[in-house]
C-alpha cells in the first residue's frame, strides 16, 4: 500500500474518531445542562506522531497536550504552519522551563513557587501571558505531583504580582474509578474547590481542567471546562 493511501486512511480515523468524540461532548453537555461547546477538547499528543498531529488540527482540534520536551520541539518544528495551541501538561521541572516559557501557551501542572517564579522570568515580554492551572493532588498520593487543597490559598496569594503568567485554573489526576458515580464524586470535590476559591474573587477562574479518556463524561458532568483526550482520540477508542 502506497504513503499517500496509508496517510489517507489515517486521517480519515482520526477524523472518525474526532467525530465521535464531539458527538459524545455535544451529548454530555446536553445531558448535565451544560451550554452547548462548552468544554474544550484538547488532544493528548505526547508520543503521537507530528503527522497524526496535523490530521487531527484539520479534523478541528487546536489545542494539543504535550510532555516530552526533546520530542516536542521536533513536532513542532514540523508544525511551524499550524497555529497550534500548545499546552504543556507532564511535571514542570526546572530544566524544561525555559522551553515551557517560550514555547507553550498553556502549562497545566504547576505546583512549585519556585517554577512558578522562574516561568515568569523566562516569558518574553512581546508574548501574551502563559496560562496556568495549578494542580491539585486530590487523594494526597505519594507517587503523584500536586498541591493540597489546604495549600492552595497561600500558594496562589504568592503567584500575585508575577508578571508574564496568569492563573487560569486548577488541574487534577483522581485515582482510577471504574464505577462512573465514584467518577463524578472524584471530580466534584475539584469542582467544590473551585467554587470556594471563586467566592469572593474579582477576576475569576475560569479553566477546570479534568477528564480523560475513560472518564470525561463524568468529569463534564462535574464541571470540567477542558478534557484531555489521547487514546480516544488517536487510537479510536472514543467511546471508552
Amino acid at each position: 500500500m502506497s504513503k499517500e493511501r496509508l496517510n489517507l486512511m489515517l486521517d480519515q480515523k482520526i477524523a472518525a474518531s474526532i467525530l465521535d468524540l464531539r458527538h459524545n461532548i455535544l451529548a454530555a453537555e446536553a445531558l448535565y445542562h451544560r451550554e452547548p461547546n462548552s468544554v474544550t477538547l484538547l488532544g493528548v499528543s505526547k508520543g503521537q506522531s507530528a503527522d497524526k498531529i496535523r490530521a487531527a488540527y484539520h479534523a478541528g482540534i487546536k489545542n494539543f497536550g504535550e510532555s516530552y520536551i526533546n520530542e516536542f520541539i521536533q513536532k513542532q518544528e514540523s508544525l511551524i504552519d499550524l497555529p497550534v495551541i500548545w499546552h504543556f501538561i507532564g511535571p514542570v521541572q526546572s530544566n524544561k522551563i525555559k522551553i515551557i516559557a517560550r514555547h507553550f501557551s498553556w502549562a497545566h501542572s504547576l505546583d512549585n513557587i519556585a517554577h512558578a517564579q522562574k516561568l515568569s522570568q523566562n516569558r518574553m515580554d512581546s508574548q501574551p501571558p502563559l496560562n496556568l492551572c495549578i494542580q491539585v493532588n486530590l487523594d494526597q498520593e505519594p507517587n503523584k505531583s500536586g498541591l493540597n487543597s489546604e495549600d492552595l490559598p497561600g500558594f496562589m496569594q504568592q503567584l500575585e504580582g508575577l508578571t508574564g503568567i496568569r492563573l487560569r485554573g486548577l488541574m487534577c489526576l483522581p485515582k482510577p474509578e471504574i464505577d462512573p458515580d465514584q467518577q463524578y464524586q472524584s471530580f466534584m470535590r475539584l469542582t467544590e474547590i473551585f467554587n470556594q476559591i471563586n467566592t469572593g474573587r474579582t477576576i475569576k477562574l475560569d479553566t477546570l481542567s479534568m477528564g480523560m479518556t475513560l472518564d470525561y463524561t463524568q468529569a463534564i458532568r462535574a464541571g470540567s471546562t477542558l478534557i484531555r483526550i489521547g487514546r480516544g482520540l488517536f487510537n479510536a477508542y472514543p467511546s471508552a
